[in-house]
């Protein structure tokens, strides 16, 4: 899934900056080339990575059998992330994204 990043918000990105969000909020980054890659609690595994100045790409796969405890804490910091990332929060990033799927169907 790619995301919009705000104006302004790709210098926290750059170099190590992805990283250290992705260690901040997610709990652990290792870098696999181009790709910060991280788990935690229902996360098996997400790879990230800055497309461009204006994109985040993010690569999740999912565990399936975890308690809703660890699913909500799991969700909790992925929003974490991607709203320190990305510096539009869970309902500004709704909203873009229906805005591009209008776009394309148009």
């Amino acid at each position: 899934m790619d995301y919009d990043i705000k104006k302004g918000k790709y210098s926290d990105l750059e170099g190590e900056g992805l990283k250290k969000i992705v260690a901040e909020t997610i709990g652990n980054a290792t870098m696999e080339g181009d790709l910060v890659v991280a788990s935690f609690g229902a996360l098996d595994r997400m790879e990230t990575k800055v497309i461009s100045k204006t994109a985040l790409s993010v690569c999740t796969k999912m565990k399936k059998d975890v308690s809703e405890e660890v699913a909500t804490e799991t969700i909790k910091r992925y929003n974490q992330f991607l709203e320190a990332a990305t510096g539009f929060n869970a309902k500004e990033r709704g909203k873009r994204a229906q805005k591009k799927a209008k776009e394309d169907k148009a």
